[in-house]
């Protein structure tokens, strides 16, 4: 059984830093691009950063741009998301996501084949 399992997520407040963690199991994931969604309360799930297998290329949303870092380990399966300078439009529930097209079709929810179940990140102001 395929799981991508989140944890990190909590309440910050606005300035903060949070560190984001997907741990992935039940499959290698070789050859799997990666990524961060988030989906606000009554807004749609939107990406937030994608990196290739390789690592060699990382897609970034422009709101995050200069302040969130997405990393992975592939020999522990592990995706990392490194939140800093963070700011009340950044609450919502991250979802940890693997997808072979991440890249080729475009980092969207249609090209995710697996999902995690989610993590809370709540940014007081």
């Amino acid at each position: 059984q395929v799981q991508l399992v989140e944890s990190g997520g909590g309440l910050v407040q606005a300035g903060g830093s949070l560190r984001l963690s997907c741990a992935g199991s039940g499959r290698t994931f070789s050859g799997y691009a990666m990524g961060w969604f988030r989906q606000a309360p009554g807004k749609e799930r939107e990406l937030v950063a994608a990196i290739r297998w390789s690592g060699d290329r990382t897609i970034y949303a422009d709101s995050v741009k200069g302040r969130f870092t997405i990393s992975r380990d592939n020999a522990k399966i592990t995706l990392y998301l490194q939140m800093n300078s963070l700011k009340p439009a950044d609450t919502a529930v991250y979802y940890c996501a693997a997808g072979s097209g991440l890249f080729v079709l475009g980092p969207t929810v249609r090209s995710v084949d697996y999902w995690g179940k989610g993590t809370l990140v709540t940014v007081s102001s």
